[in-house]
């Protein structure tokens, strides 16, 4: 991005939801001035460590108007896996607004609702998501705040997201031939209609129950299912079909931080992956199924024992 938009000293990039300054860093090192907002204080405290200044608070359009009187408008904007997040995202976009200058970007990163859709991705649904996007409603929104979307892409991450790139709506900058080939794809499948919404549920609810006769399946084979990925997404599939520890005795975690634990709600054991080792389980089920491939790579040993994975979205997976 500092390269394609040809960032250097003197210019402004301001992160919402800065975090611990992990992206910031990067500027920082370009002698490139930065300033996160992020109103979490033990990761705002960490990216202050690193040399970045940082507000704590929350994103809003009055915090954009203090920052634009006191003359702190970015000349980049970065968002990423925060718009989704928004309370009020009307706001949120007006903030952007004024945050920005004349010929700033906006660069934007959040799940995208077709792929959520197409894949029946409802273990992403929980409550920490205010909103689920498509680039026809962020286009409306961007323009009700006097805003464009000019570029677009779509990532891989979260099981299909999408990067937008946004400039105020006078900026005279060429729109992207993509734009309109992601429109026309989200117009073709029916993002517009209410019906293409009307069967996901029914979609959802027999994820669940493959999933559940699976579990029975293999307990009374007297095969063990180990869970790996202590994730949101893995909770409220577990949550939603009510699985317990009497099909899923415990869930595997790299994270020190999880592990002695227990899932919210189910209660199930959140264990290391010395267990899969120990026990040499049948199956492992994989919650994070967005990271499926690089934990069937990490647990490869599992095929020792004839091992096998299991993913249960977009629909049961035996490998």
């Amino acid at each position: 991005m500092i390269q394609r938009f040809q960032y250097g000293p003197g210019s402004l990039v301001i992160e919402l939801g800065s975090n611990d300054g992990y992206l910031l860093k990067h500027f920082l090192d370009r002698g490139i001035e930065c300033l996160g907002v992020e109103p979490t204080a033990s990761t705002a405290d960490a990216a202050e460590r690193l040399g970045i200044s940082v507000l704590r608070d929350f994103f809003s359009e009055s915090l954009a108007l203090k920052l634009a009187v006191s003359g702190r408008q970015a000349d980049l904007i970065i968002g990423n896996n925060v718009y989704a997040h928004v309370p009020d995202i009307n706001d949120f976009t007006k903030g952007l607004k004024q945050a920005l200058k004349p010929k700033g970007i906006i660069t934007l990163e959040f799940p995208h609702l077709l792929r959520l859709i197409q894949g029946a991705q409802f273990d992403t649904i929980y409550h920490e998501h205010y909103s689920y996007l498509s680039l026809t409603s962020v286009i409306q929104i961007f323009q009700a705040a006097g805003l464009r979307v000019w570029d677009v892409s779509e990532l891989s991450t979260h099981g299909g997201s999408l990067r937008i790139y946004g400039c105020h709506a006078e900026d005279d900058r060429p729109e992207s031939p993509t734009v309109n080939e992601v429109l026309s794809e989200e117009c073709r499948f029916g993002l517009r209609r209410s019906e293409t919404y009307q069967g996901f549920q029914a979609h959802a609810d027999r994820i669940k129950d493959d999933l559940l006769v699976f579990l029975i399946e293999q307990k009374r084979a007297g095969k063990q299912v180990v869970g790996y990925g202590a994730a949101a997404k893995g909770n409220t599939l577990i949550n939603y079909a009510g699985v317990r520890a009497d099909l899923l005795p415990c869930v595997c975690d790299a994270a020190v931080s999880k592990q002695g634990k227990y899932l919210p709600g189910s209660r199930i054991p959140i264990v290391t992956e010395a267990i899969i080792r120990k026990k040499k389980p049948s199956f492992i089920l994989i919650l994070p199924w967005n990271l499926r491939n690089e934990i069937m790579d990490q647990l490869e040993y599992i095929k020792a024992w004839d091992g096998q994975f299991v993913t249960a979205i977009p629909q049961l997976d035996v490998v």
